[in-house]
């Protein structure tokens, strides 16, 4: 990773930023991106003098188009970017609220896979973030299940479409991310009591536990169009 320069769209907070840390401290150059200029800012102080960041707002396409016409050749883009978890029964769903949460999570995803492939460089790749909702849905997930399963359809497809890039996203389970914080603090303790005691590995993840896996899937060069599941066994039990 020494001297490869990455971009990482959602990198101020959570998995994003786990990845700018791990991806710095191998020596790599490391540019986040998200929505918030002020969790930008609190972010970099986490991470090395050459690192930088930009606010921009990722629900829009034109944005995401500027922003890559700006940033110029780079090694690495990893896409982590997501509003908090909401969960409803689809009796509950409204349809319009719904496709809102496509905007960032695939429909972002999508637009940053387009106007940032024509600038990676020879040798390098594309990190998306899918989750076992797709596989191992429970109730209420009718829209983060649909989501994800979108999201590994898209990356088998760029996978074959952008080659020789390298396309694949890494799979999470249930992870201590600020994405649970539309959750009541007692209600989310609780989740991450009952999920963890039932995981293989006795516990939630920690975001730099998906880090490692898009660092992993950053430095090999031999997979593409994979989903790495990152779980602590819960597709399992």
């Amino acid at each position: 990773m020494k001297n490869k320069k990455v971009i990482i769209l959602g990198g101020s907070s959570g998995l994003g930023l786990a990845t700018a840390k791990a991806a710095a401290a191998e020596g790599a150059q490391v540019i986040i991106v998200s929505g918030n200029q002020q969790r930008i800012d609190e972010a970099l102080k986490e991470l090395p003098g050459n690192c930088s960041g930009y606010a921009v707002d990722l629900s829009k396409e034109e944005n995401i188009q500027r922003f890559f016409e700006q940033a110029g050749a780079f090694d690495h883009l990893i896409y982590t970017a997501g509003e908090n978890l909401n969960l409803a029964n689809i009796s509950d769903t409204v349809l319009e609220e719904a496709r809102s949460f496509f905007n960032i999570r695939f429909w972002g995803a999508f637009a940053a896979v387009k106007y940032a492939s024509p600038h990676i460089n020879p040798g390098g790749s594309i990190g998306l973030t899918s989750g076992i909702a797709s596989t191992r849905p429970g109730k209420g997930w009718s829209v983060a299940s649909s989501i994800c399963g979108a999201m590994e359809g898209f990356v088998r497809a760029m996978a074959v479409e952008l080659a020789p890039l390298r396309v694949n996203c890494v799979v999470p389970g249930v992870v201590r991310t600020n994405l649970w914080n539309s959750m009541a603090l007692a209600d989310r303790d609780a989740l991450y009591r009952s999920v963890g005691d039932s995981m293989l590995v006795k516990r939630v993840g920690e975001a730099e536990d998906i880090a490692m896996a898009f660092l992993y899937l950053m430095k090999q060069s031999f997979g593409t169009g994979q989903q790495i599941i990152i779980d602590g066994g819960a597709v399992l039990v």
